[in-house]
């Protein structure tokens, strides 16, 4: 796959369509479940920069006339998309909105409204509420009932968007 992002026989939108189709999808392949830490989003993030930098190429300094790497920022100007956390974190969204929708027998909707501090028997306190809870917050609902706000699936579907297209690093 990187000789074909760096191929100059591709255009550069034809590629980042394959990065955000194939790419993106294999690598977040359930992600609905992961907890990440702040290492691990910095490492997702440094792996999209790298395939960026790959599929935008070098640039020209207008002043020394040197090919040089984009820097983030560049790359960040120049990919309109949202990036890979958010679109993890808009995943994940998604997803505990539909485990709220379930109903209260099945276990993983037990997870998902579980109290803070408690563990489930494999000793894993991050697959639970208080992380779309922090998404929340995020996004600007602050003690709202999210599985109240589960239930209208519109409303919803408007905070997984809003979560998606926030231009937070």
């Amino acid at each position: 796959m990187l000789n074909l992002l760096s191929s100059r026989s591709l255009s550069k939108n034809l590629k980042i369509k394959i990065y955000r189709i194939i790419i993106l999808h294999l690598v977040l392949y359930g992600c609905e479940t992961w907890s990440l830490t702040l290492r691990e989003e910095r490492r997702l993030r440094v792996f999209e920069n790298n395939v960026l930098r790959r599929i935008l190429g070098p640039k020209r300094d207008e002043i020394t006339g040197e090919w040089r790497k984009l820097n983030n920022e560049e790359l960040n100007v120049l990919y309109s998309s949202p990036s890979i956390v958010r679109v993890k974190k808009s995943i994940r969204m998604r997803w505990a909105g539909y485990v709220a929708r379930m109903g209260e027998g099945r276990g993983v909707y037990r997870v998902l409204v579980g109290k803070p501090g408690e563990r489930d028997h494999w000793g894993d306190p991050g697959v639970d509420g208080r992380i779309i809870l922090r998404y929340l917050q995020e996004v600007g609902y602050w003690g709202i009932d999210r599985i109240e706000l589960a239930q209208d699936t519109g409303r919803w579907r408007a905070l997984v968007n809003a979560a998606l297209n926030l231009r937070v690093p």
